[in-house]
């Protein structure tokens, strides 16, 4: 038998045609081709198979053993190719998939909770696995695969990544609950000398996100302390003479209590990341379309 690899899609096609039809003028209408291009088809078939497949008669052709016993096998290419279409529909009731998402404990906290729910409830065999959040190491690992879709803050995302909006954010300035702070309105100038804790999940360092905007009112943060996660936070606060900047999702907490500013940040916004390899994947178009429904996002609000 000559190489098998010579055989191409067009001549399995008129194979199967000549098995269902029996004749070569059927076959070429039913496909579209002349009767001797089928002809030219059925010569390759022959010489690669050292069997002449069909044979002529009165009716038409007439299959050979040889050819009786390809058609499954045949028939099985096609099937095969056939499983490889996305299908029309998107079940996420069938998916049987690991979907891996990066967050801080933020984003645990105040997402993941009311995503899980309509996941387990839809989607009973998708696996999730939730990793902290790396943002050095976020192009790569979504470039790898890795990862599927980070939840985080622009500041964090590569320009190589595409977004959706989750919601806006803001910070509300926290003291322990019996701090004398309490009942009083201060300014930025007020608390900017005052010991601060900020939350650096990624980075161990004394860089908080909002130093921006007390640099553009003329003041230097006085930091004294770095926490990797915003859960740590309240306890720390508690016993201390520190203030922090929490994000408002997270409060109230029995732990700290708000202290009242004349002004605060800016806010920010929260948002799901991604590479752009994942557009087109039903089951990652699924997921944003979970948590557009859980935290409305503007339409517009992809890039």
């Amino acid at each position: 038998m000559s190489d098998i690899s010579r055989i191409d899609l067009k001549q399995l096609r008129v194979f199967k045609a000549l098995l269902k039809e029996r004749s070569v003028t059927r076959a070429a209408s039913q496909m579209g081709l002349t009767q001797q291009a089928v002809s030219a088809q059925l010569s390759k078939l022959r010489d690669t198979f050292q069997d002449r497949l069909f044979l002529r008669s009165a009716q038409g052709v007439i299959p050979t053993p040889m050819a009786e016993q390809l058609g499954p096998r045949v028939n099985a290419v096609f099937d095969s190719l056939a499983a490889l279409a996305p299908p029309d529909r998107f079940d996420p009731a069938v998916v049987q998939a690991t979907y891996v998402i990066s967050a801080t404990d933020y984003a645990v906290a105040v997402i993941l909770p009311r995503l899980m729910a309509k996941v387990r409830a839809q989607a009973p065999g998708l696996k999730l696995i939730i990793r902290d959040f790396e943002s050095d190491r976020l192009h790569a690992l979504l470039t790898s695969g890795d990862l599927d879709l980070a939840l985080t803050f622009p500041a964090f995302v590569p320009d190589s990544c595409q977004t959706q909006w989750l919601f806006s954010e803001h910070h509300i300035c926290v003291s322990r609950s019996d701090s004398p702070l309490q009942n009083q309105r201060l300014t930025i100038g007020d608390i900017a000398d005052l010991p601060q804790i900020i939350i650096s999940p990624t980075r161990a360092n004394l860089i908080g996100s909002a130093d921006d905007w007390f640099a553009h009112k003329g003041y230097r943060r006085n930091i004294v302390m770095s926490v990797p996660s915003f859960s740590a936070a309240p306890a720390c606060i508690a016993s201390t003479d520190c203030i922090a900047f929490l994000p408002s999702r997270i409060l109230p907490n029995p732990l700290v209590r708000p202290i009242e500013l004349d002004e605060s940040p800016p806010c920010f916004d929260v948002i799901a990341a991604w590479h752009p390899r994942s557009n087109q994947d039903p089951l990652h178009r699924w997921m944003l379309s979970l948590l557009q429904q859980e935290l409305p996002a503007q339409a517009d609000s992809i890039k």
